[in-house]
């Protein structure tokens, strides 16, 4: 059996696009470009029927090495604490007042981007601290 190399993250959200946009800036990732015979992706999601228009939207790693990430609309709000999270490695290798540091840093730049900063996790006997948080439309997740 082969083993899987490839695979994407899909997130619920209100508005798909905006919040591709925030996640592109997270990670540094881009927006794909529009389905072939479309020159972008407002006139692709134009051609689509009035109830499919702004249902969906994908971002991806530059290298093609990371997961696609794809967000689509769905109706219902968020109600509940993620059963799964993405852990942004800012810090990697780094301890005590220097990773702080790293993190703190790192929380700046994506409150300004609309991130909203939930309480530090510091460290202890097994785990480095790390920063929970929430995105544009309150999914949480963690610089680590």
């Amino acid at each position: 059996m082969a083993s899987i190399k490839k695979f994407q993250v899909t997130f619920d959200c209100a508005e798909p696009e905006r919040v591709a946009r925030f996640w592109c800036e997270v990670l540094g990732y881009v927006v794909p470009p529009p389905p072939q015979g479309f020159a972008t992706w407002d006139e692709f999601d134009r051609s689509l029927p009035p109830e499919r228009q702004g249902a969906a939207f994908a971002c991806a790693d530059r290298t093609g090495e990371g997961p696609r990430l794809f967000f689509q609309r769905v109706p219902e709000g968020k109600v509940a604490k993620n059963r799964l999270h993405l852990d942004v490695r800012v810090a990697t290798g780094l301890v005590g007042a220097e990773r702080l540091a790293a993190l703190e840093a790192e929380c700046t730049r994506l409150v300004a981007l609309g991130a909203a900063r939930e309480r530090l996790l510091p460290a202890d006997e097994y785990n480095e601290s790390c920063l929970v948080m929430r995105d544009i439309e309150g999914n949480e997740f963690c610089l680590d």
